[in-house]
């Protein structure tokens, strides 16, 4: 047995008391110094940290106190942080040694002004989304996950995008950009090219077109007007309110020849006020949050069937894409639409509620069709249409049409003789397929006019247009006057409306048209329907002697017949 009482044992004794003292001591100093580091890291992490800094606090920090990170119903707040440091401490620590190098420019003076600031935003917001995109949104995710979100509790359009964004494996910050700060996103429209209609075109050769409603010179009273048009008066309050419902089909009906309309049982379309929404407002990113999903294949009614209603609200008075409100013109139109036929004819009834009249500020008399007091419109899109299965009547509708934005005017229609020599501008410039012309400016990049009224493809490519299906079909109801039975392609054509059979009442303040034509016309212009193919169709009501681009219209519906599946079924009677 070892002898541990001599000087051996006691050295050992010594270094063993010493190995555990040393090793306490570095324990203690490690806690001291960790908690320390830590501390001091974590004070970092605070708001009032962040916005210690004038930079911060007179930018950022206000607009982010408008959002819903700030304040909510809940009470749950996402301060800057929880945003723009990582949770992870290794990713933590990663991201502090990279802050050094923005209190350098600090020091420097790089962005120590608002101005120099907003020099620098869409510099800064692109490496944040840059980060945001390599860590698939990591800081977003300490909050949100998919698998917790619940479909019942988000709307339509938010449930659908996320859904995609699971399956195509996006993440968070590739659809929520400029959530909590001033947008710049937009921009980034500017840098990149996204699609074959977007490319740059020449230099606009004369003035930059004003951005209120402009209105093509077909009626003197109308252009007089245009001057004094309210640029954003508020709607009555009225306007807010859900429209009325419909009223549902009579018992039976011996309209429609030998359709009985007491066995058809209705569909409640809701039209809502469309304002400036052209086909170029759907496909920029900056004017409509669902452009991405749309150039990705989404239908309309995919995000926003069921909300047609509060949509119209929004438009109706102002508050987005009307630059010329009408005060108390409704904001949707309930309609209830029926289809059936007889193995020859197809036919149609359409019931909805008539409204007060409202006088247009800006049309002599108050009335800007005082011919006719309500029309009616059915578009069944051609299967050749570009995105018109998805769009539909927005494939016809553009930023150059009379009464929106860029409309051009006398002097710029007449100066495009060769133009005017092929499409009738009389009434200004009507709808039209984006398939017929050679390019359509979208995104209106350095002051360019939207749109492509003058961009026509020659006349063979239109005159081919019909014999690939790329047309629209139409077909209208005047009140006061013929019905037209007619197709858009490089513009609206009508006809007399020979195959065609509308006739229309207002009965107890509910107006009631019936149409039907045959299912087989055969003719240029006209859609052939047969069982088995499924159809795109929009409804448009003119309401209160409206023209123009101030209707009221659907979104697209899926027509056919004898097809339980569509969501408008003309079954066989």
């Amino acid at each position: 047995m070892a002898d541990n009482s001599g000087f051996g044992g006691w050295l050992s004794r010594r270094l063993k008391s010493t190995a555990w003292g040393t090793a306490g001591l570095f324990f203690i100093v490690g806690i001291v110094f960790w908690g320390g580091f830590n501390t001091a890291m974590e004070s970092t992490n605070t708001l009032g940290f962040c916005i210690s800094c004038h930079e911060m606090e007179d930018t950022v920090y206000e607009e982010y106190r408008e959002t819903i990170h700030y304040q909510n119903r809940t009470g749950v707040r996402a301060t800057c942080s929880d945003c723009h440091v990582p949770d992870p401490w290794v990713h933590k620590v990663v991201r502090k040694i990279q802050a050094t190098k923005e209190l350098y420019h600090k020091f420097m003076g790089t962005i120590d002004t608002p101005n120099k600031f907003e020099a620098k935003r869409f510099e800064l917001a692109k490496r944040v989304w840059a980060s945001m995109k390599e860590t698939d949104s990591r800081e977003c995710r300490n909050c949100h996950n998919f698998n917790s979100m619940s479909e019942k509790k988000q709307k339509r359009r938010a449930w659908k995008q996320h859904e995609n964004a699971r399956a195509e494996g996006q993440t968070c910050i590739d659809c929520h950009k400029g959530i909590a700060h001033k947008p710049v996103h937009h921009l980034l429209e500017e840098e990149e090219e996204t699609a074959e209609s977007e490319q740059p075109a020449e230099e606009p050769k004369d003035e930059a077109p004003a951005k209120t409603a402009a209105v093509a010179p077909a009626k003197p009273a109308a252009e007089e007007a245009e001057a004094e048009a309210p640029k954003t008066e508020a709607a009555p309050a009225r306007q807010a309110a859900a429209p009325a419902p419909a009223p549902a089909a009579p018992a039976a009906s011996s309209g429609g020849g030998a359709i009985d309309w007491s066995k058809v049982q209705p569909v409640k379309m809701t039209l809502l006020y469309p304002g400036q929404t052209s086909w170029e407002w759907i496909l920029t990113g900056k004017d409509h949050g669902g452009a991405r999903a749309f150039k990705k294949g989404d239908r309309c009614s995919e995000c926003h069937r069921g909300e047609e209603a509060d949509m119209g609200a929004k438009i109706v008075g102002g508050e987005k894409a009307e630059a010329t409100p009408i005060p108390g013109k409704r904001p949707a139109v309930p309609v209830d639409v029926q289809a059936a036929h007889d193995g020859t004819n197809v036919y149609f009834r359409f019931q909805w509620p008539d409204t007060p009249h409202t006088p247009v500020p800006f049309a002599d008399g108050g009335k800007m069709d005082p011919d006719n007091q309500t029309k009616l419109a059915l578009m069944i899109i051609g299967e050749g249409v570009d995105k018109g299965e998805l769009a539909g009547c927005w494939a016809t509708c553009h930023h150059d049409s009379r009464y929106m934005p860029h409309a051009p005017d006398a002097a710029k229609l007449g100066a495009a003789g060769d133009v005017t020599a092929r499409i009738d501008t009389s009434d200004g410039i009507t709808k039209y397929l984006p398939d017929s012309r050679t390019k359509i400016e979208v995104r209106g990049r350095n002051k360019k006019p939207k749109g492509g009224w003058d961009k026509l493809k020659d006349q063979a490519e239109v005159d081919g247009l019909l014999g690939a299906g790329a047309y629209t079909d139409l077909l209208r109801f005047r009140s006061g006057g013929q019905a037209s039975n007619g197709h858009i392609a490089e513009q609206r054509i009508e006809t007399g409306g020979a195959e065609l059979t509308a006739t229309g009442t207002l009965a107890d303040g509910v107006w009631t048209v019936e149409m039907s034509r045959p299912l087989k016309p055969g003719t240029p212009g006209d859609i052939d329907l047969e069982a088995g193919k499924v159809y795109t169709i929009g409804v448009a009501v003119h309401d209160d002697y409206t023209t123009a681009r101030f209707h009221h219209v659907s979104l697209e519906y899926r027509f056919a017949l004898d097809s339980a599946e569509a969501e408008l079924n003309a079954a066989k009677q």
